[in-house]
C-alpha cells in the first residue's frame, strides 16, 4: 500500500501524484469489486437488472451487478474515475457515470437505479491536492466497519476477482441525476409557498460541484439567486471547509445583494453553512438545529446526530416532544442510526443534514429546501429563528496524541470528570449537570486526540479546555 494513503471506514483519500495514482485507484476499484462480487449481504430490495429498468439502458449484461460513479469538480477527478472504472469493469461489474455531481446526487442515484454500490471520487473540504475515493453500498450508505476492513484488506493483498473478455463490465453514462435529485428534493418541501415568498439567496459553491445543480433547485424553488464561485473548476475560491473564516465574501455579498439568506456548501456539496440576512456567518452547528425544527413542526419521530454535534438540536426536539439518538462520530453511524430506528430527521454538527426520505447521505440540498421551507411558512427571518433555537459557546481543538496517550488522556479524563455522565461509544463523552459536556476521542486517521467542548457560558468552555489540557499534560509525562 502506498505510505500516507489514508483508508477509513467511508473510503480511501491521498495526494495526487504522490500516493494517490490510477493504479492506486484501479486497485481500489478492483478491490471494491470483488467485495461487491463476494459479499452476502443482500444486494437491495427493487434492485432490477438493466432490461427491466430504462434508466440503465445501454450495459451490456443484465445479469452483472452495477455500480454508480460520480466525481466533484477537481481537475484530478476524471483521471480518477477512470481508473475505478477500469478497476470494477476489470471484475466483472457494470458501472454507471453520472458526471460531475454532489456526493449525495450519487447516493439519490444508487437507490434510484438499483445499483449494488456507489463510488464518489471526492475530497470533500480537503485541500485541492487531495482528493479521495468514497464508497456506497446499495442502500446508499457506506460499508459498515467489517465490510470496509474486507475491501481495505482486498486492496493490500491485490487479491482480486478478475474476469475474462467474455464477462468484463461495460460503462454507459447517465444525464438524469441532477433531475432525479432535484424532484426528491422538491417533494419533501412545499415548493409553491417558498415560491410564494421569492426569496432573495446568495450561494457560494467554492468552484464545487454543488453549484450547477443547487442554482436549479432554487431556481425550481422560485428564489431570485445570486451565485458566486459557482463555475465547477476546482480551483477553489478561497479554503474548501465552509467556516466563517473561509466566508468573508460570502458575508460582503449577502449585504451587497440585500438577500434574505447566504448559503455556502462544501465542494461535494454534502455540507452547509449559512449566513443570515445582515451578512452574519451563524455556524454550521445550526445548519441541522433549523432543518429539525421545520421536520419537528411536520412529524413526530427520532432524530439521529453524533456525539460531537451541538445540544441545539435536543433543545429544538425537547420542544417538539421528540428524541435525539446519539451516535459515534461519521456519517455512515448516523444514518444507519437513523435507519434502524426510522428517524424522521439527522446528521451532523458540520453542516450535515440527512433526510431518509431523500437519501440516507448528508445533503446541503435538503438543508437548504427545509430551511427555506421553514422561513417560508414562520415569515421570520434567519436571525429570528436563530434567536428562538438560542445557542451555545463551542470550541473544537486538537492536540498529538499517539494510541498509548490517547489512552492515558481519556482514563485521567474519566477520573477528573466523575460528576459528569460518561458515554464511551466514541471515546469519552462527559455530560455535566450544568449542560455542558466534553467530548474527546482520538482520530481514525491521524495521531491526535479530537476534543470537542461546549458550554452554556464562555468561561465554562475554558475551564474545561483548561482542565483538559492539564490532564494531557500529566498524561505525556508518564
Amino acid at each position: 500500500m502506498q505510505a500516507g494513503l489514508i483508508i477509513s471506514i467511508s473510503g480511501l483519500r491521498g495526494i495526487v501524484g504522490e500516493n494517490l495514482t490510477a493504479l492506486v485507484a484501479a486497485d481500489y476499484g478492483r478491490a471494491f469489486g470483488t467485495f461487491l462480487k463476494s459479499s452476502e449481504l443482500k444486494i437491495p430490495q427493487g434492485m432490477a437488472c438493466a432490461t427491466q429498468n430504462p434508466a440503465r439502458d445501454g450495459l451490456r449484461h443484465s445479469k452483472l451487478i452495477s455500480v454508480c460513479i460520480g466525481r466533484d469538480s477537481r481537475s484530478s477527478g476524471p483521471m480518477l474515475t477512470a481508473a475505478v472504472a477500469e478497476g470494477l469493469c476489470g471484475v466483472g461489474i457494470e458501472v454507471i457515470d453520472v458526471g460531475l455531481v454532489p456526493t449525495p446526487t450519487v447516493g439519490v442515484m444508487v437507490t434510484h437505479l438499483g445499483c449494488a454500490g456507489g463510488v464518489v471520487i471526492t475530497a470533500s473540504h480537503n485541500p485541492i491536492q487531495y482528493n479521495g475515493i468514497k464508497l456506497l453500498l446499495g442502500n446508499a450508505v457506506a460499508p459498515p466497519v467489517d465490510a470496509a476492513a474486507r475491501i481495505k484488506q482486498c486492496f493490500i493483498d491485490k487479491r482480486f476477482d478478475l474476469v475474462d473478455s467474455e464477462r468484463c463490465g461495460g460503462m454507459i453514462f447517465n444525464e438524469q441525476a441532477d433531475a432525479t435529485h432535484i424532484k426528491k428534493v422538491l417533494a419533501i418541501v412545499d415548493k409553491k409557498a417558498i415560491a410564494a415568498r421569492g426569496f432573495k439567496v446568495v450561494l457560494d459553491s467554492v468552484n464545487g460541484a454543488g453549484g450547477g445543480i443547487t442554482k436549479k433547485l432554487l431556481a425550481a424553488l422560485g428564489c431570485r439567486v445570486s451565485a458566486i464561485n459557482d463555475e465547477p473548476t476546482g480551483l477553489f475560491a478561497h479554503a474548501p471547509e465552509p467556516l466563517a473564516e473561509n466566508l468573508t465574501g460570502l458575508c460582503a455579498a449577502v449585504n451587497s445583494e440585500g438577500a434574505e439568506i447566504g448559503f455556502a456548501q462544501d465542494p461535494d456539496a454534502d455540507r452547509l453553512a449559512i449566513v443570515d440576512e445582515a451578512g452574519t456567518y451563524i455556524g454550521e452547528e445550526y445548519t441541522l438545529a433549523l432543518a429539525a425544527k421545520h421536520i419537528f413542526s411536520k412529524r413526530v419521530g427520532k432524530a439521529a446526530t453524533n456525539l460531537s454535534t451541538s445540544r441545539m438540536i435536543d433543545d429544538v426536539a425537547r420542544k417538539a416532544g421528540c428524541e435525539v439518538i446519539r451516535t459515534p462520530v461519521g456519517e455512515a453511524n448516523v444514518a444507519a442510526a437513523m435507519l434502524e430506528h426510522n428517524c424522521v430527521i439527522g446528521g451532523e454538527g458540520n453542516g450535515g443534514v440527512i433526510d431518509l426520505r431523500v437519501s440516507p447521505i448528508r445533503d446541503s440540498l435538503v438543508g437548504i429546501a427545509l430551511i427555506l421551507q421553514l422561513m417560508a411558512e414562520t415569515g421570520k427571518s434567519v436571525s429570528d429563528l436563530v434567536a428562538e433555537i438560542g445557542g451555545y459557546y463551542m470550541t473544537k481543538t486538537k492536540f498529538a496524541a499517539d494510541a498509548d496517550q490517547a489512552e492515558r488522556i481519556l482514563e485521567r479524563a474519566k477520573a477528573t470528570f466523575g460528576e459528569a455522565r460518561l458515554n464511551m461509544s466514541d471515546g469519552y463523552r462527559f455530560d455535566f449537570p450544568d449542560g455542558s459536556w466534553v467530548h474527546c476521542r482520538a482520530s481514525n486517521t491521524e495521531p491526535v486526540m479530537r476534543v470537542i467542548v461546549e458550554a452554556k457560558d464562555q468561561a465554562t468552555v475554558q475551564r474545561h479546555i483548561d482542565n483538559m489540557q492539564n490532564i494531557r499534560t500529566t498524561a505525556r509525562i508518564h
